[in-house]
């Protein structure tokens, strides 16, 4: 049996980085794998996850919750690292 595990391995993200996309999609964890797999083998996909990181990071913000801003911001860290060379050059810093 596949676990939520292997197939996050599977997906080419890390674990705080499909539960950004599931907060900010509003999605089941195993959806946000699914949305996260599909957006890194778009042309634009890679820089519309970043979004959507740097979106939680502004509401969690809002909402005057600083310790998960600073969960998100280090898997927004880190999927720029990891996806440096998918992302538009204007926008890798």
């Amino acid at each position: 049996m596949i676990t939520i595990d292997d197939c996050i391995g599977l997906s080419g993200l890390d674990e705080a980085e499909i539960l950004a996309l599931a907060e900010h999609e509003h999605i089941p964890e195993m959806a946000a794998v699914a949305l996260g797999a599909y957006l890194l083998h778009q042309r634009k996909g890679p820089a519309r996850i970043r979004q959507m990181i740097e979106d939680d990071i502004r509401e969690a913000l809002k909402r005057g919750d600083r310790g998960h801003a600073r969960e998100l911001f280090m898997a927004l860290r880190h999927f720029i690292h990891e996806h440096r060379d998918d992302l538009p050059e204007d926008r890798r810093n």
